[in-house]
């Protein structure tokens, strides 16, 4: 039993780690039209939600996006971006975009503030936030995907990476009673084939 919950946790850890390293370090999941022209991350387009309704002081905004934009420097051997300066590295306002075409992106927009939540209160105990998230994103761009594909959406197509798929398998592993779970199933699949051998 015990063994069963130090390999669920650290599973659970190494998997939550992934997760947050995709959120945080802005790995490329996903490409959505938004307001600085093409998103590829939850982060990118929640701080550009948030910078546009002015929810929060850009200082937060710029703390949630310093560490992609210092991974993304460092990984393409540039300039260490200035923190004052952040947001114009973004052009968050370089698009204008429509209360219409927010709403027309809902799941993905909703999907994308609980997978940025869910990798920030996961430092704190992992959960079901970020799964939720990014279930959410892939629902909302396979579905407009569908629409564009029946000629209901005339707009760029969004597309997924295959980093997301990455994201989705990090985030259910990182729930500890789904790990535990498939741990004990796969014990007691072992045991039985031991038992009729």
């Amino acid at each position: 039993m015990s063994s069963t919950r130090k390999w669920a946790k650290s599973i659970c850890s190494i998997a939550f780690l992934i997760y947050f390293a995709i959120i945080i370090f802005q790995v490329p999941i996903f490409s959505v039209p938004c307001r600085m022209g093409i998103c590829k991350t939850p982060l990118e387009v929640t701080s550009s939600q948030l910078i546009a309704s002015d929810v929060f002081p850009p200082f937060i905004v710029k703390v949630l996006l310093y560490p992609g934009a210092l991974a993304k420097a460092l990984y393409n051997n540039r300039i260490i971006p200035n923190f004052k300066n952040l947001l114009k590295l973004y052009e968050f306002n370089s698009r204008q975009t429509t209360r219409t075409s927010d709403l027309h992106r809902l799941e993905v927009l909703a999907g994308s503030y609980l997978s940025v939540g869910g990798a920030i209160v996961g430092l704190i105990k992992p959960g079901k936030m970020g799964l939720f998230g990014i279930v959410l994103v892939i629902w909302g761009l396979m579905r407009e995907s569908i629409m564009l594909q029946s000629g209901l959406d005339h707009e760029k197509a969004a597309q997924i990476h295959p980093a997301m798929w990455l994201a989705l398998v990090s985030a259910f592993l990182s729930i500890r009673k789904d790990v535990r779970k498939i741990i004990r199933t796969f014990r007691g699949n072992q045991t039985l084939k031991h038992k009729h051998v």
